[in-house]
């Protein structure tokens, strides 16, 4: 199993105590310092929708420029804006066996799926 996320984000770091609790064994992907292939946001666009993964709620949607946020449309703009600032992909997102288990952290879901 795969997190997917940024180390100094806090619902990553809640969803990693939360594993660590629960003794879940998983490895750490942070794509602010490993970055992220197209290939693999495609993936993710594929399985759960670009709209899930591009993250409207955080700073770095907030602070571009209202013409960029209009700009992403569909899974190809989102990809690129992905690309381009990493910080903008919802977190954490769990992996496993390259399907998308988990996106975001909920204490409840994590119970349901990972227990």
């Amino acid at each position: 199993m795969i997190v997917y996320g940024i180390k100094n984000c806090n619902t990553v770091k809640s969803a990693i105590d939360w594993l660590n609790k629960n003794k879940v064994v998983f490895e750490f992907h942070d794509y602010k310092k490993a970055g992220i292939t197209a290939a693999k946001l495609s993936a993710w666009c594929q399985q759960v929708g670009w709209e899930s993964l591009v993250n409207k709620r955080g700073a770095t949607w907030r602070q571009l420029q209202e013409a960029d946020q209009k700009k992403v449309v569909n899974e190809k703009t989102a990809i690129a804006l992905m690309l381009e600032k990493t910080s903008v992909i919802k977190r954490p997102l769990i992996e496993e066996k390259n399907k998308v288990i988990l996106l975001g952290f909920d204490e409840d879901t994590y119970k349901k799926v990972l227990k």
